[in-house]
């Protein structure tokens, strides 16, 4: 359990640093849990500046999900393949007819049921659940994980440490602003924070300081 002054203190520091900081993504612009969840599966394991391009031809063609439902798959697989990791045109066009299927072809809203649609996962409903739909969820992607692991010093089995991180993950959340800090913790880990271990020997905490650079106290 973290201490109410010290994730206060972490909420305030990561906050100040996205205000100053944070980047400007289209994305950031909607609320349309298609443009979002097109966004997220873009960019796994995919630099941002190579998804950019990619996501406004996309949403330029297919606008909406049921545009994207009728589309025939191979030309939605020759705009997303090139970016690598070529399931993810497949993904998005199979959730995409789930979705159209729906009564309305209302999106998901639980976490469950966006977790039933194909390729999205625990973090990506995460993501959707608090940048669509405005709701205190927690997101942990690579970045978020390796901030919270260095700043608040965790040391565990990979299990148990995932396990850790989500729980740290939720508990950092200022009430009614989850679509706030997530945004701020994924900025801050993608754009601070590089890869390298925790060990037993290297377990020193870091602080949002220094024009918003990681150091260790």
């Amino acid at each position: 359990m973290i201490a109410r002054g010290r994730r206060r203190s972490f909420q305030r520091r990561v906050l100040d640093w996205y205000a100053a900081h944070g980047r400007d993504l289209p994305w950031r612009r909607t609320r349309d849990p298609y443009a979002i969840l097109v966004s997220e599966i873009l960019s796994h394991q995919t630099q941002i500046a190579r998804v950019l391009p990619v996501y406004e031809r996309l949403l330029g063609r297919y606008p909406t999900v049921t545009a994207l439902a009728r589309a025939p798959l191979a030309e939605v697989k020759a705009i997303t393949d090139p970016l690598g990791y070529k399931i993810r045109g497949r993904w998005l066009h199979t959730a995409a007819l789930r979705v159209a299927d729906r009564p309305g072809g209302i999106f998901p809203d639980t976490l469950d049921e966006l977790r039933s649609l194909p390729g999205i996962g625990r973090y990506t409903a995460g993501a959707v659940m608090s940048f669509a739909h405005h709701r205190d969820a927690p997101v942990l992607d690579t970045n978020v994980a390796r901030l919270l692991r260095r700043y608040f010093g965790v040391v565990a089995t990979p299990r148990a440490r995932t396990q850790e991180l989500w729980s740290l993950a939720t508990a950092v959340i200022p009430k009614g602003k989850g679509y706030l800090i997530n945004q701020a913790l994924m900025d801050l880990g993608a754009m601070t924070i590089h890869a390298g271990p925790v060990s037993s020997t290297n377990t020193r905490p870091v602080s949002v300081i220094r024009s918003g650079l990681l150091v260790a106290k």
